[in-house]
């Protein structure tokens, strides 16, 4: 997706950990400064940039691609790496609450050497870069403000939707239902994985929220592509090859409230029922393993992928039908992206 695109905005990564490490480094704590960084580079490494590249991609779109300068352009990519570092603060503390033991592939932060829960005090130090980079580059901006306010919703949203995540989890799994999965879905991934980059764009490139039918479409089709990745994430959590997906999953036993534990609930009869709520949320290999194969027997694989060709579809219509203003490509291509996303 975008190349050249990523390219620069990578190449702009030596300047982001040098001005954090540095304003660390200012602090006269030097050995602080040297984990600082290490923890920077562990976990932006697991991250694929895509995120903080859409505020890029969204800037231009916005400006048209010939009205932005380099100034405005390096402000992108800045902006872009806030939202990268937010991302990994959310990988962090979900890691730890999940319990997760990989993450793309390699391991978890908190379960480094020497790492344990220092990992929470590193997310907190990670979020806070965010603001040093901010007050450093777009203090001076008439969207400084609004930068700010976002950030700090984005981050409320997105950590009271763990929150409720970890409240789901601690009841019995009959009482999930589609209307709470959405609700986790709004808070926990449309919020911060779409809105946040678009909304960003929105306030770098000079819309203001005046411009109301600008930000509620695009808030429209952003919400429709964090269902369609959260539920792609629930499907690959359970049927997923983790070669492929890097991640091992756990959903099962951690009792989430997932899209394939709710649409189970919905198609189950009353023993079917009974099965789940004897095995859900057990970390035994062979009441998880119960749990899939109850899954296949109800066909939930053949009912996800039809859910997704459905979603696909709306997901298109809306973008066809949103204003000019709103730039179809890019919301085409983060789609076709997601409608790529390897199953095994």
């Amino acid at each position: 997706m975008y190349e050249k695109e990523l390219h620069d905005f990578m190449a702009v990564y030596p300047v982001i950990l040098h001005d954090l490490t540095t304003t660390a480094e200012n602090y006269n704590n030097k050995a602080a400064a040297i984990w600082y960084k290490k923890a920077l580079q562990y976990n932006l490494s697991l991250s694929n940039a895509k995120n903080g590249l859409l505020a890029v991609l969204f800037y231009k779109s916005f400006l048209n691609n010939n009205e932005f300068t380099e100034k405005g352009l390096r402000l992108a990519h800045t902006l872009g790496w806030c939202i990268e570092l937010l991302h990994c603060v959310f990988l962090i503390t979900d890691d730890i609450t999940d319990n997760s033991t990989t993450r793309r592939g390699e391991l978890c932060w908190y379960k480094t050497d020497g790492v344990g829960v220092n990992a929470i005090n590193d997310a907190f130090i990670i979020e806070n870069g965010i603001y040093v980079l901010l007050s450093k580059y777009f203090r001076q901006l008439d969207c400084y403000a609004e930068l700010l306010e976002l950030f700090h919703q984005s981050t409320f949203n997105c950590f009271n939707g763990q929150s409720a995540d970890m409240v789901a989890c601690r009841k019995s799994v009959s009482t999930f239902d589609m209307e709470t999965y959405k609700a986790l879905v709004t808070n926990k991934t449309s919020c911060h994985f779409f809105t946040l980059p678009i909304a960003g764009a929105l306030h770098l490139a000079g819309i203001t929220e005046n411009q109301k039918q600008i930000f509620s479409e695009c808030e429209a089709i952003a919400f429709e592509l964090g269902h369609l990745g959260q539920v792609q994430n629930d499907y690959l959590d359970c049927f997923g090859d983790p070669t492929l997906t890097g991640k091992i999953g756990t959903d099962i036993e951690a009792n989430k409230c997932t899209w394939l534990a709710v649409k189970c609930l919905e198609l189950a009869s009353m023993d079917q029922q009974a099965i789940m709520v004897e095995c859900y949320g057990q970390n035994d290999a062979e009441k998880i393993l119960r749990v899939k194969e109850l899954y296949k027997v109800l066909d939930l694989p053949s009912i996800y992928t039809q859910f997704e060709k459905e979603a696909i579809g709306r997901i298109k219509k809306l973008i066809q039908q949103s204003s000019s203003a709103v730039p179809h490509d890019v919301f085409s291509e983060i789609l076709t992206q997601l409608s790529r996303r390897e199953i095994k």
